[in-house]
């Protein structure tokens, strides 16, 4: 990090877990620079690169540059979201470089495929960690340190547990599932602060996840004919942290083009 730059009128925005350039994180942030907000994002390439996907190693930098390049200001920090004291560290730095955020957008997650036949405490315990634990602690601390008269906002990730069936990921679909009763409760401890909170499901979105068999079956679910992409969350999120969106909040938003479960 380097030294604390001049104050800026422009809004700042924090994403957690935007470390891959094809993933729904960096579309966030390239989105909202593209929008004058200066953007915060925090990435931990070891999850990624355990993951079947993978990461190019400079990943993080290229999003960085990307940023920087719509002429906002940007800082990024590898964090580890397990970590309790995650929250506190990423807000002191985001205020010793940048200033107070306004925004904040819950999209670090963990997810491996497990049913009930293979489920221990073990990885139950790293999907609790990031997906209930993480997010929880920062929106509270971002909460706790908000100080604008008005425009806050907390935006969650989440994957349409609510709807049906994640058979093969009952870890992910009952931590991230959780999600959505706390975005409606703390919507309500934090409207009298001036701050929103609401959370999207994006549906099946094409962040490099998917094999050619998959998309294939999945396009017969979609009416519309084509899979989702990072752009199509990136835009609803940029206008739930935009001020006309001042009138929205505790609400579970099911972005999915049409999906068709079943």
């Amino acid at each position: 990090m380097h030294e604390k730059q001049v104050s800026s009128d422009r809004r700042i925005a924090i994403v957690t877990g935007a470390s891959r350039l094809n993933g729904i994180g960096a579309a966030i942030c390239t989105t909202l620079a593209s929008k004058g907000i200066d953007v915060f994002f925090t990435y931990w390439t070891a999850y990624d690169h355990e993951m079947p996907w993978g990461m190019v190693s400079n990943e993080p930098q290229l999003l960085y540059n990307h940023i920087s390049e719509q002429g906002v200001r940007c800082e990024k920090l590898e964090l580890d979201m397990t970590d309790p004291s995650a929250s506190a560290k990423l807000l002191d730095a985001v205020e010793d470089t940048l200033g107070k955020p306004s925004i904040l957008i819950n999209n670090a997650t963990y997810s491996v495929d497990v049913g009930y036949d293979t489920l221990t405490a073990d990885v139950l315990d790293k999907h609790y960690q990031v997906n209930i634990r993480g997010t929880m602690l920062v929106s509270a601390e971002f909460a706790r340190r908000f100080s604008h008269p008005s425009g806050g906002r907390i935006i969650n990730l989440t994957s349409g547990q609510s709807l049906g069936a994640m058979a093969g990921n009952i870890a992910y679909a009952t931590t991230k599932g959780a999600i959505d009763t706390f975005t409606v409760t703390l919507a309500a401890e934090v409207a009298s602060k001036g701050i929103t909170v609401n959370a999207v499901n994006p549906g099946p979105t094409d962040t490099g996840w998917m094999d050619h068999h998959l998309k294939d079956y999945l396009l017969t679910k979609f009416p519309t004919g084509r899979i989702g992409m990072p752009q199509d969350a990136a835009r609803l999120i940029s206008f739930l942290a935009s001020e006309d969106a001042e009138w929205i909040t505790g609400q579970i938003i099911h972005s999915e083009g049409g999906f068709q479960r079943g």
